[in-house]
């Protein structure tokens, strides 16, 4: 009892809170499932009536719940046990039955539940696609309908929803089925009837669905229906639907004559009659389209919608090839403008769009004079003065074929009267353009093309909120640098593509411009380089450089593009890193721009497959960029500018340095040399960075075997190169050197001489008498090396020789000075040992 009770309060509780708007469908339809299953889990061997009867409601609604929200398949178990329920009502009422008296009543009583749980069973068979099933659902409820007329009118509108649910779904046999009965159903008792208007409507859709299952096989019967829906209901659907069948049949002309005449005499909308009048005209049936329309003005003849029929009439004629009878009417409609009968601003507008499509389809054949004639019809329904973006537009398009007529002055008059109307559209800017370029007005011309570049960056904001197309823009800025380049008008085009590349999203047409672009710069880099114009040279140079800029974000950004693809991106990076590495060739006088090439070609090799030939192009440019750094951190540049340059140039050379380690694992490298110039230029850079880690990074540089003299002494005197200053380095360098001239089977005096001299010289400071033993006695040891390989060649340069005595004499003297007699005598007579050697000179010093 208990879980009774609980049953019929979620029950009352889901229908109260449903009309609450507390539960949606679906939330009630689970209600209801709950408290039906519950109510079910409750029933005895032998239920009461009442009992049986809530059962049976409840069950009902449950299920018609589940269909309406679309879950048909749950209803058909509680449709089931309604009908369950009612056998068993019956069966129990028949049992406790006093005579034929009350048998009649009880079921007359239950087949009012009968029928619904039918129709509700169709509902769900239909819903499921189960055409069998819905039938005998449906053939039963008809039989019940004769004992519950006041149902024909709800059974024959679920026939119809029936088939307005198979028609959409395509199924026209299913449909024709059910519209047929809805019909049929219809005329069984005409107290109770639909009426007259839906039964015509059911007809209509009838005639439709015959029509558009196969109207060449099913004709008769669409034609049978349509007839039958018009004597029910006249509608201009009706009689629309009946032509249309014709047209679709190849009936005559005469048979769709007797058609339109069965209307004719109808009070018909005017709509429905151009929409009838247009039918005929696509089925190619002019002359009765013709005739038919002919008729139609004196029966809407006080319409404020009689422009429309001759509108119509206009079309027919154009599309019917019959351009003069056209004009003649469009100039009565222009006659009318002027003398009080207007059309209405709608069919006026819908008027312009014809003559448009006229001069448009006379522009594409080339037609421009007769073009024009069509455009002077739309304008001559505007005032003077009278501003209008569409009058803008117009005045645009006649500048056009005068531009293809060659009338420079009608073309310039038509683009002022198009900027009056419209000063700030990117398509009258564009007919600016053309007409500087036709006059070969360059400043002109490139304002105009400033200006696009600015509209065309707020239409591309703009374009969501307003539908603007986004590639207008681009669209424009390209056919700008096309005519530009037609008519050598070079310094425009490049205006035009540099805005062109900011605005395009397309990659490919993206970088076709940017190659484009990078041509034209050439081109003029090149010419006014070898003019020497350095000033022009200077400013071109910066567009191009931004252009190169702008074609590395691009390639970056390209990544995530999936119309670009990866070949794609390889393809244009090799093209831009080539020409970069070419420009920084031929800027060889220019330090600046030739690094900014050579780092510019680096980064698009970036992109490229890192196979041999791209390591070996990024490792030199590496080394071409850090080369510059370094010469232009030698010229005279204020210290923070030295800085910088020295710095950059050491981080190109560390990334050359990992670059270069994985190009040596791809061959023999034994003869190149990249190690020696990674060498000293990182040397030079640290040296004159005064980086403290500068003697740790030499120390396994004096370990090195293959070390050669001639990078000893440049690292010698780079060590002494101002703002460097390194003594211990420069002598120790030196010193090597040294040491590997020594060990040469043969000494090259010349080399040993100049090293020497260098080493005495960084040892022995001119000018200085105050020496430590410790550094006099280490330069004695220079002296001597250098007395042992004079004694040894006559090959020791006699200058040499004679710099060398007079060094040890001076030294001598120095000492003398100081008191020191004993080193004083030393060192004179060192001096005088060197006198032996000389040659022509030693006369003149004995």
């Amino acid at each position: 009892i208990q879980v009774e009770e609980a049953a019929v309060s979620l029950w009352n509780w889901a229908v109260a809170k449903h009309t609450g708007a507390v539960v949606n469908d679906e939330q009630k339809a689970k209600l209801r499932f709950v408290a039906c299953r519950l109510i079910r889990l409750c029933e005895g061997p032998d239920p009461a009536e009442g009992t049986i009867r809530r059962q049976i409601l409840m069950s009902m609604k449950t299920g018609k719940g589940w269909i309406d929200v679309g879950k048909a398949a749950l209803a058909d178990g509680f449709l089931e046990n309604a009908m369950s329920n009612i056998e068993k009502l019956y069966a129990k009422l028949r049992k406790g039955s006093d005579g034929e008296a009350d048998i009649q009543e009880h079921r007359a009583d239950v087949e009012n539940n009968l029928f619904k749980v039918l129709s509700y069973q169709a509902e769900s068979a239909v819903a499921q696609g189960d055409f069998q099933k819905a039938m005998v659902c449906v053939q039963r409820c008809k039989d019940i309908v004769m004992k519950l007329p006041k149902e024909t009118c709800y059974l024959s509108i679920l026939c119809y929803n029936f088939g307005v649910e198979t028609y959409e779904c395509k199924r026209y046999e299913e449909s024709s089925f059910w519209l047929s009965q809805s019909y049929d159903i219809g005329k069984m008792d005409m107290k109770y009837s639909i009426g007259k208007e839906m039964q015509a409507k059911v007809l209509r859709l009838l005639a439709t669905t015959y029509f558009e299952w196969d109207c060449t096989l099913h004709l008769d019967r669409a034609l049978k229906a349509i007839n039958l829906a018009n004597q029910e209901n006249t509608h201009p659907a009706g009689f629309f639907l009946k032509v249309k069948i014709l047209l679709k049949s190849g009936a005559s002309d005469e048979e769709i004559k007797a058609a339109l005449a069965e209307f004719l005499h109808l009070e018909m909308p005017l709509d429905f009659c151009l929409n009838t009048a247009k039918l005929l005209l696509e089925h190619g049936r002019e002359s009765v389209g013709l005739d038919f329309l002919k008729s139609v003005p004196e029966r809407f003849e006080s319409s404020p919608d009689l422009g429309k029929i001759t509108l119509l009439h206009i079309e027919f004629l154009l599309q019917n090839k019959r351009e003069l009878l056209a004009k003649q009417k469009i100039e009565e409609i222009i006659i009318g403008h002027y003398t009080g009968k207007q059309l209405l601003p709608e069919t006026l507008n819908q008027l312009h769009i014809i003559l448009w499509d006229r001069a448009a389809k006379h522009y594409e054949e080339k037609s421009y004079s007769e073009a024009l004639h069509w455009y002077n019809y739309s304008v001559s329904f505007y005032t003077p003065r009278q501003i209008d973006q569409n009058l803008a537009k117009l005045q645009r398009n006649m500048a056009s074929c005068y531009f293809h007529l060659k009338q420079v002055d009608k073309a310039k008059e038509a683009v002022r009267e198009a900027e009056r109307c419209d000063p700030n559209s990117i398509f009258t800017k564009f007919s600016v353009y053309k007409i500087a370029v036709m006059e070969n007005d360059t400043n002109k011309a490139v304002e105009a093309v400033v200006e696009m570049g600015k509209l065309a960056e707020k239409t591309s904001q703009r374009e969501d909120k307003l539908g603007v197309d986004k590639n207008t823009g681009t669209n424009l800025l390209s056919l700008a640098a096309q005519i530009a380049l037609e008519n050598d008008q070079q310094s425009v085009a490049i205006k035009a593509l540099e805005y062109l590349s900011e605005h395009l999203q397309d990659y490919q047409q993206l970088f076709a411009a940017l190659k484009c672009l990078v041509r034209l710069l050439l081109s003029k880099v090149m010419a006014e380089k070898e003019e020497k114009r350095l000033g022009n040279v200077s400013e071109h140079t910066s567009v191009l450089n931004n252009t190169f800029s702008a074609a590395h974000k691009r390639l970056a950004e390209s990544f995530t593009e999936e119309k670009f693809s990866g070949d794609m991106r390889i393809l244009e990076a090799h093209w831009f890193r080539k020409v970069a590495w070419n420009l920084a060739v031929q800027f060889k006088d220019s330090p600046g721009k030739m690094r900014g090439f050579f780092v510019l070609s680096f980064k698009f090799s970036q992109f490229c497959p890192s196979d041999k030939a791209v390591l070996i192009a990024q490792k030199t440019c590496l080394l071409m960029a850090a080369a510059v750094d370094l010469e232009m951190g030698r010229q005279q540049v204020t210290p923070s500018e030295q800085v910088e340059l020295f710095s950059q140039a050491l981080q190109h050379l560390q990334t050359c340095k990992e670059i270069w380690k994985v190009l040596k694992l791809t061959g023999d490298f034994a003869k190149d040399p990249t190690d020696t110039l990674l060498l000293l230029y990182e040397f030079e850079a640290r040296s004159k960075l005064n980086d403290p880690a500068l003697h740790n990074f030499m120390e396994p540089v004096w370990e090195q075997p293959q070390i050669e003299t001639k990078t000893l002494e440049i690292i010698a005197s780079l060590a002494m190169e101002s703002p460097a200053r390194y003594p211990v380095l420069c002598k120790k360098a030196l010193r090597s050197a040294l040491n590997l001239h020594r060990k040469q089977p043969v000494i090259d005096a010349v080399k040993f001489s100049k090293c020497l001299h260098s080493l005495i010289n960084i040892s022995l400071p001119s000018g200085l008498t105050d020496l430590e033993t410790s550094v006099l006695q280490e330069v004695w040891d220079y002296f001597e090396d250098a007395l042992s390989v004079v004694s040894s060649t006559n090959a020791y340069p006699e200058m040499e020789i004679l710099w060398l005595m007079t060094r040890a004499w001076n030294t001598g003297i120095f000492q003398y000075t100081v008191g020191k007699y004993k080193e004083a005598e030393q060192w004179c007579g060192l001096g005088m040992r060197f006198l032996n050697h000389l040659g022509s000179l030693k006369k003149s010093y004995e």
